[in-house]
């Protein structure tokens, strides 16, 4: 028999093109592995930003309207017509450097709101003794007032933060809690019993409560006895809870595996309702600047009730 020397031309090919497959099948699974890898990676980062943004709107929350009781004597203590410690605004954006939630500017990334809580501190010295904090951690000392600001705005590479904006020992500053905001949105949850039971009996907008405040029938001679009036009947001083919903998105775009979402942020009802007049309540998918549509996405949504009177 006459012995066989290397491969014939066609057992060559058959070897190449089963080896190539081979590969094929290889690059496919590792590709297909990176993407479900990266998948995860980014709904952990986005879970992680919502909890954190949560928790940090509702430890704000339940320290709103305190006032240390033992500072009567000093002038920090409850005023029937001080103004609200808690406030807010609808779709609108803030200016960094402007005293509290003054000059804010109409028209914030999809109808994104403003939260605004305020609170008196607590120990000696100008930081406290760390009882009292303001959202960006910061303490507030017992003769001051602490202010802790939410709202969206555009940072300056183009991605939407959700921030904290409060007044430090000479100026208001703002920081970044979590980006990637598609929207944020607050409702107001309002005493309405006579006398107060502390409970919400009707969730409202921002602008809502300015409306229900619209309708008080003041008494006073003049402008000023009449503000005084308004801040000792305005409903913000009926706040009782909140409901907070936060839509995030992640920093890399995915493929596509799913048809695009819709998030409710305060339930399907509310946003046939309300959607017309709260255009963030209800985000599509779909609908987003295309750059932002195939990313890992979820919805936050909590209520948190408050510690103290709204004063």
């Amino acid at each position: 028999m006459k012995r066989q020397h290397g491969l014939g031309m066609a057992e060559l090919l058959v070897a190449m093109a089963v080896g190539l497959l081979v590969l094929l099948l290889a690059a496919t699974l590792l590709v297909s592995s990176n993407r479900a890898w990266l998948a995860q990676a980014e709904a952990a980062e986005v879970e992680d930003g919502g909890r954190f943004a949560l928790e940090t709107i509702a430890r704000a929350t339940r320290q709103a309207a305190f006032v240390n009781w033992d500072l009567g004597e000093t002038g920090i203590a409850i005023d029937s017509t001080a103004p609200p410690r808690i406030g807010g605004l609808d779709n609108h954006d803030l200016k960094r450097a402007a005293e509290g939630i003054d000059d804010a500017v109409e028209g914030a990334v999809n109808g994104s709101d403003v939260l605004a809580l305020r609170f008196t501190g607590a120990g000696g010295g100008a930081g406290g003794d760390g009882s009292m904090t303001n959202c960006a951690g910061f303490g507030v000392g017992q003769h001051d007032e602490g202010w802790s600001i939410f709202h969206v705005a555009r940072a300056a590479g183009g991605d939407v933060e959700l921030r904290c904006k409060y007044r430090g020992a000479n100026h208001w500053g703002a920081d970044a809690i979590v980006g990637g905001v598609d929207s944020f949105q607050v409702l107001y949850g309002i005493d309405t019993d006579e006398p107060p039971d502390g409970l919400a009996n009707l969730f409202v907008r921002a602008s809502e409560v300015r409306a229900l405040d619209a309708a008080l029938v003041l008494s006073g001679a003049d402008a000023a006895e009449r503000e005084r009036d308004l801040r000792r009947k305005t409903h913000w001083k009926r706040v009782a809870s909140l409901k907070v919903g936060l839509v995030l998105h992640g920093h890399r775009p995915l493929q596509a595996a799913a048809p695009p979402a819709v998030f409710d942020l305060f339930g399907p009802g509310y946003s046939e309702a309300q959607g017309k007049a709260d255009t963030g309540a209800r985000i599509r998918e779909g609908e987003l600047p295309q750059a932002l549509q195939a990313r890992a996405r979820r919805m936050f949504v909590t209520t948190v009730m408050l510690r103290n009177l709204a004063h």
